[in-house]
């Protein structure tokens, strides 16, 4: 199982550093994706990260304030946030990649229990 931490309650404008560990042992060699899910709304990609070439996948919304990252040698996912925006709350999620195109949640198979983040105007 995969634990998200960092959300916490932020301004607009502001930034935010996401986690991804794995509950026991290490993160799975296998590309690592982030979600979230609004209130009210389905579950959206944020962003992937590969395993080896560490290529990242960003959604439109994100592309040019968020970045997506690992660290392979203590085996942690990152999701740096910048520029937070209201509409950016949600609950985020950080998942493994079992097959699939990396922007669908059906191509995760092990999911954490996300993390939440606020943004207040």
């Amino acid at each position: 199982r995969l634990v998200e931490s960092g959300g916490r309650t932020v301004h607009t404008g502001d930034s935010l550093r996401l986690s991804c560990t794995a509950s026991e042992g290490t993160l799975p060699d296998k590309p690592i994706g982030w979600f979230r899910q609004a209130p009210g709304k389905e579950r959206e990609f944020v962003a992937a990260i590969t395993w080896v070439t560490l290529q990242t996948y960003y959604a439109d919304t994100v592309n040019d304030r968020f970045t997506v990252s690992r660290d392979t040698v203590n085996n942690i996912g990152y999701l740096q946030m910048r520029a937070l925006k209201p509409e950016d709350t949600a609950v985020y999620y950080c998942a493994v990649h079992s097959g699939g195109h990396p922007s669908r949640s059906g191509s995760y198979g092990t999911w954490g229990q996300g993390t939440q983040v606020t943004v207040s105007s």
